[in-house]
């Protein structure tokens, strides 16, 4: 099923380090107490399984709810009301009339949804309630979404003592039981890929990194193969083995492979920048408070590890290959330095002006790699510039694509899923930037000051597979939340945009398919 470099998985280190930590692993069982999420709009009109509530409470509900004057989010939560369940969470859903909104780019129903059953699920989750039954709403699939993404809690490395309440979501009604599956296995998704990007970069190791994603990911069906520094070096891949030489670490090279449509048919191919830990290398240009947060610069890798999951989880008929460099960035005997001009694996000569720009440079072997699939399509994942976290903060991931119909299409996926994308020029005026150098083929920065994100995109399409092409620039989303969005814990990894690229996926494999609300 798989290779893998196993001196490196065998190893008497890394065992004692699994051993230690063990990862995904579940809470000792607890006394369980159940508590029921429904959903009350604005202008104090139950949900069907609001009303439901309010009947079996003998009217009770609707009596306490028109005390509470719920907003969107505002949740008030009700002891004794129900024999079967320890408490009820009633949540405002706001305007009973929410739908999509254009100038938001937004389908303010369903975020309205995730919205609630987030609040709703985190309040009960608070109060020790470790069964938690939410109502679909109108969608289940927000519902889950939301309720599943919301009570995600990074406890493994805590003594069981300190641990706080784990929850368990189930849905309280089967009006929408496709749609909640769905969502379920979506949030899921994002969860794995959060998981990946909050371990401390001591634990995950490109060789963990590599460890998890075949734990994770085998079972379902996806091929996962792990090829090591002999393998690299046969297929000269020696621009990624030449950035990765600053570290003690053995890189790691990952493909993975999904095949749910026809054999013959073309491939979606995916490249996620695993960088397990970025100092910038020679270039240390971060203060140490802050580069804590730079163990999660393997966010593409894990958002593309969370891609698959869910690729097959849902059975989309689709066939998706991966390759994942994974690595580290360290200031070592053997780093790369400013200057240096490396041969990638297609033969252009490249300038690294900067090894704090170190993600264009681990990418490219993977980008020329990856024509051999003969791919229809091309999709690079990244945390990539600073800057782009300047421009949109926490708000919507940055996409370069020349493709207008793709983009239609990118966008649509994002207004449904309520991770949203905004797109920006991949021109040939930022290709020229670092094209037109005498010396070299190709520079990582070039020339004049400002446009980086937009260069780094340029820079890839020079050596991605000559096909349609999507560069995501996750910055500003793919790491630490600030809290705006409700069902994403502030502080905590976001595992963006997991959800919007499986539904884009599916949408280009299935075309016709329709969604509610």
């Amino acid at each position: 099923m798989y290779h893998i470099a196993r001196r490196f998985l065998e190893s008497k280190s890394f065992t004692n380090i699994v051993n230690t930590v063990k990862f995904f692993s579940a809470d000792a069982p607890k006394p369980k107490k159940k508590g029921v999420v429904v959903g009350i709009y604005e202008n104090l009109e139950f949900t069907k399984s609001g009303e439901k509530v309010d009947n079996e409470s003998g009217g009770k509900l609707k009596e306490l709810a028109q005390a509470s004057n719920l907003k969107l989010g505002k949740t008030a939560v009700f002891h004794g009301l129900l024999n079967d369940y320890h408490a009820v969470a009633l949540v405002g859903l706001g305007s009973k009339e929410a739908g999509f909104n254009e100038f938001e780019t937004l389908n303010e129903c369903k975020e309205n949804i995730r919205i609630a059953a987030a609040n709703g699920a985190r309040k009960l989750q608070k109060i020790g309630i470790n069964t938690i039954e939410v109502e679909s709403f109108t969608n289940g699939e927000a519902a889950a979404e939301g309720s599943i993404l919301a009570v995600w809690k990074f406890q493994d490395l805590k003594s069981e003592k300190y641990r706080s309440t784990r929850a368990t979501i189930k849905p309280f009604d089967d009006q929408d039981k496709d749609g909640w599956e769905k969502g379920r296995q979506k949030a899921k998704a994002q969860n794995l890929a959060r998981m990946l990007e909050q371990c401390p970069s001591n634990i995950m190791t490109p060789t963990h990194f590599a460890q998890c994603a075949i734990d994770k990911l085998c079972p379902c069906g996806v091929q996962v193969e792990a090829r090591d520094h002999d393998w690299m070096t046969e297929h000269k891949m020696f621009t990624f083995l030449k950035m990765a030489h600053g570290s003690c670490e053995p890189p790691i090279m990952l493909e993975l492979a999904y095949c749910g449509g026809n054999p013959d048919d073309k491939p979606v191919i995916m490249i996620g920048k695993g960088v397990t830990f970025d100092s910038g290398g020679l270039c240390l240009n971060r203060k140490c408070s802050s580069m804590i947060e730079y163990s999660a610069d393997m966010a593409g890798a894990a958002v593309v590890v969370g891609v698959f999951k869910a690729l097959c989880k849902l059975k989309v008929p689709i066939n998706c290959n991966a390759i994942l460099p994974l690595c580290e960035n360290m200031p070592g005997g053997n780093a790369a330095m400013p200057g240096l001009v490396l041969t990638s694996l297609g033969g252009k000569t490249i300038r690294v002006d900067n090894t704090w720009h170190d993600g264009r440079i681990f990418l490219v072997d993977a980008l020329s790699y990856a024509e051999r699939y003969k791919p229809c399509l091309t999709i690079n994942v990244a945390t990539l510039d600073e800057s782009m976290r300047v421009a949109l903060a926490g708000g919507p991931s940055a996409v370069f694509t020349p493709s207008d119909l793709i983009w239609k299409d990118l966008e649509k996926a994002g207004a449904d899923t309520g991770d949203r994308l905004w797109r920006f020029p991949l021109w040939y005026y930022y290709t020229r930037k670092i094209t037109n150098e005498k010396g070299v083929d190709i520079v990582t920065v070039g020339k004049g000051k400002g446009g980086d994100p937009c260069t780094a995109a340029a820079f890839f399409k020079e050596f991605a597979p000559k096909t349609d092409f999507i560069h995501f620039d996750i910055s500003g989303t793919g790491r630490i939340s600030t809290g705006m969005y409700p069902y994403l814990r502030k502080k905590l990894m976001t595992g963006r945009p997991v959800r919007t690229i499986v539904e884009f996926l599916r949408r280009m494999a299935t075309p016709d398919s329709k969604d509610p609300c």
